[in-house]
């Protein structure tokens, strides 16, 4: 099992979508979600992946993770065995430094929420930090993608 290292950062400005060498669309369900641990189908493009999850260490910075890829076909049957709300994104990538930022442009009940991640080999690896990326939200576990399904975006008191 792999251990995924990542870091978590709301998005100030959409100069991000000029930087980006790609992006695509993403829809994404939890079949199961308990104790920080989580059973993700996701479809982007053309392709599906299965995705288990382990909880986030102290931080929020690690946790386990193994991913599968499995047919769309499979994925829209499990897509009915999802728990709460379908997430619903588009994704854009953006180098920086060696690293590739993800930004997430989240749609549905999620509308006006826009997070950036970077993955990392190390928790203390450094890294460069583009223009467009705002506050740090790195194990603030509401802006988990598995909890914004449960409790999304639309729902948080404003202010």
């Amino acid at each position: 099992m792999a251990v995924e290292i990542e870091r978590k950062f709301l998005v100030k400005d959409a100069s991000y979508r000029n930087l980006a060498f790609r992006h695509y669309e993403i829809r994404q369900g939890y079949i199961a979600n308990e104790d920080g641990r989580s059973v993700r189908v996701r479809i982007t493009d053309n392709e599906a992946v299965l995705t288990i999850k382990g909880p986030s260490d102290s931080r929020g910075m690690s946790r386990y993770e193994w991913s599968q890829l499995i047919s769309v076909e499979d994925a829209l049957e499990l897509f009915k065995l999802h728990r709460n709300g379908c997430i619903e994104k588009r994704r854009y990538l953006v180098h920086s430094g060696p690293h590739v930022f993800e930004v997430d442009e989240f749609y549905g009940d999620n509308e006006g929420l826009v997070i950036a991640e970077v993955e990392l080999n190390s928790e203390d690896e450094v890294f460069e930090k583009p223009d467009f990326i705002g506050k740090e939200v790195t194990g603030d576990d509401r802006y988990y993608n598995v909890n914004l399904a449960v409790n999304p975006f639309k729902n948080w008191e404003k202010g």
